[in-house]
């Protein structure tokens, strides 16, 4: 009997991997450009969540949830090649949600602490017998720097302070890359832990910059919004002010050339403008 039910034949690959690893689907599938993504129980019922990448991205990402091993991020069950098993996030908790109740300080502290705890585990992740596959910033940017000067002055700005701050040197630490109200979860007893990094290696102050531009543009782009947040994330994490402005503008601007490269005009502008916001944020001279 099978464990599936009806299987679409455009899935075939996936319904291999649930039989093997004897898990049944326990909720409705979701296909984004990099992943399948499917609720399911494992052979002794408990939840989970299958992942099937469809680039390698996503499954360098799976490979830096193995190497966290629970620490501060979801705990990998199994993984093999593409395919991913992880722990479902079981409490009632919700970032967004969280916001949209007036609570945006208590987010984006939470969001500042699953930062720490990650970068907290450089050592023991770089140390392994075989670290995960991690991309530097240089890397990172190198769309922004390639194309700065044929879109807007925020990007050139951003460019040139994402070159200042890498050409410091400074001791990398493992970054999530993503962290932002819909990649960090409830798990209950074991508290928020984070989903879906994107495997970086570089400033600590790079990963605070994103959670300050969600869980919308909309949102950060409030009035006094990201002053008020900025002050929250600094305070929080002991970051000096001037180099999380410094990265925040340089994050908008490579955000803001991403979606340019996407003909998402609208989201490049907005991206763009909380850039130009961001550069009025005061800091210590």
């Amino acid at each position: 009997m099978s464990l599936l039910g009806p299987v679409d034949p455009g899935h075939a690959d996936e319904a291999a991997w649930l039989t093997k690893w004897h898990l049944r689907p326990d909720g409705e599938a979701r296909t984004t450009p990099t992943s399948r993504i499917l609720p399911v129980r494992t052979e002794d019922g408990r939840p989970a969540v299958f992942k099937l990448a469809h680039e390698a991205e996503e499954a360098r990402g799976a490979a830096l949830l193995d190497a966290l091993d629970g620490r501060g991020a979801a705990r990998v069950m199994r993984r093999d090649g593409r395919a991913l098993l992880l722990e479902r996030a079981g409490g009632p908790g919700d970032l967004v949600a969280m916001v949209q109740r007036g609570d945006d300080d208590g987010a984006s502290r939470i969001l500042c602490d699953v930062a720490e705890r990650i970068h907290a585990e450089t050592d023991r992740v770089l140390g392994r017998e075989a670290p995960p596959d991690l991309v530097g910033l240089e890397t990172w940017f190198a769309q922004l720097f390639a194309r700065a000067d044929d879109l807007g002055p925020v990007h050139r700005a951003g460019a040139d302070l994402a070159r200042r701050r890498l050409d410091e040197r400074r001791a990398p630490v493992v970054l999530h890359g993503d962290l932002h109200h819909g990649n960090v979860l409830d798990f209950g007893e074991r508290g928020w832990l984070a989903i879906d990094p994107k495997a970086l290696l570089g400033d600590a102050e790079f990963d605070v910059c994103n959670l300050l531009c969600n869980p919308s543009h909309e949102r950060a782009l409030a009035p006094g919004r990201l002053a008020r947040q900025f002050g929250v994330v600094v305070r929080a994490t002991g970051f000096s002010p001037r180099r999380v402005r410094d990265w925040l503008i340089a994050w908008c601007a490579l955000s803001s050339t991403w979606f340019a490269i996407d003909d998402r005009p609208e989201r490049a502008s907005s991206a763009a403008r909380i850039g130009e916001v961001a550069a009025g944020l005061p800091v210590e001279s």
